[in-house]
């Protein structure tokens, strides 16, 4: 157990902001493509259709951005090491084929990072629907139905959205920073804090390979080579308890799994935003959790939501506790994160 004397009483740190006062900033956080930009995403887009059927071959190297590349490289720093998001808006998708739509959003992933798996069948590009999914039954991962997910992270450095279609009304994305929850706890209640850097077992949601345990086991906060350094899926958390072999989780535990919902859940803390069609999200786990809220779809199915997103592993990013190789496969930095198992291609 990690004590609280190893670690800060607080963090200041640009990513340790309050939902109620960065959403009234949105200059620090909203991206407005411009003409010339949309052109030059358009133009990388059609040299590479011209030449690849599948964006499984595209690489920063073949998507060539001569003036956005500084920017994006400029976006990475801002996930990593500033406030951990960003939200690109003016993808003038309705004159794009869908093909197009996920080869820019591809492209420009790979100029922040390396695509990683989604799931056990290797889906690099993934989808965001309501497949009507049981959400009671412990297999199924959240985003596959339209229940509010609860806030969480993704099992990578940086998860993208991109919006294609959006509710007929709910589906709204919200964000908090985990390091402004850490310092509430620190503040409010020190003796609980401690509990989350204890092993705690996460469901993997039926997504095993050969001699793996069906739950992996990952501490929620994590103080290691001076970063801090958050895991969670609440809804996960407590499905591993239905595994014999999952570490207990005493009184202890869920009083402090429940004050951390309840602080994450505190709208002075997070924000909520509405991606609308064309808006592209980047958000860093390691320091922010996401949430969507539940949603009513529209009764045509072409015009139901639909997200497409992206996992990236991110050259020059943090060092992470062998713990985490449990789930991300690897620790090794610009390789790691995503779901790979027995036969995953």
């Amino acid at each position: 157990m990690t004590i609280l004397s190893e670690i800060p009483k607080k963090l200041d740190i640009p990513a340790a902001w309050i939902g109620k006062q960065i959403c009234k900033k949105p200059d620090k956080w909203r991206w407005d493509l411009s003409a010339s930009e949309v052109f030059e995403l358009e133009n990388a887009t059609r040299k590479f259709l011209s030449k690849h059927e599948n964006i499984v071959h595209l690489t920063s190297d073949n998507f060539v951005l001569p003036t956005l590349e500084k920017k994006l490289k400029k976006l990475r720093e801002t996930l990593i090491h500033g406030i951990g998001f960003k939200v690109i808006s003016g993808l003038p998708i309705d004159r794009l084929s869908v093909k197009e739509i996920s080869t820019i959003f591809f492209g420009i992933g790979s100029h922040l990072g390396y695509a990683r798996s989604q799931n056990a069948d290797g889906h690099l590009l993934g989808h965001v629907k309501d497949l009507g999914a049981d959400s009671q039954n412990p297999d199924v991962r959240i985003y596959q139905t339209n229940e509010r997910q609860t806030f969480h992270t993704d099992s990578c450095d940086v998860v993208g959205l991109l919006c294609l279609n959006e509710a007929w009304q709910g589906g709204d994305s919200l964000l908090v920073s985990a390091v402004t929850i850490y310092n509430e706890f620190r503040r409010k209640r020190p003796d609980l804090l401690k509990f989350l850097f204890d092993d705690i077992a996460t469901d993997r949601r039926g997504e095993i390979s050969e001699g793996e345990k069906p739950f992996f086991i990952i501490p929620v906060f994590n103080w290691y080579k001076g970063y801090l350094t958050v895991m969670y899926q609440r809804q996960y958390i407590d499905s591993a308890q239905r595994f014999s072999e999952a570490p207990r989780l005493t009184p202890k535990h869920i009083e402090a799994l429940d004050l951390f919902d309840t602080l994450c859940n505190d709208s002075r803390l997070h924000f909520s935003m509405h991606l609308k069609p064309g808006d592209i999200q980047f958000v860093y786990n390691h320091n922010l959790l996401h949430d969507r809220t539940s949603f009513v779809d529209w009764s045509e199915p072409d015009r139901r939501r639909h997200l497409l997103r992206l996992w990236l592993s991110v050259p020059g990013d943090r060092p992470l506790p062998d713990c985490f190789a449990e789930r991300y496969g690897s620790i090794e930095i610009g390789n790691r994160g995503g779901v790979i198992v027995d036969g995953t291609a």
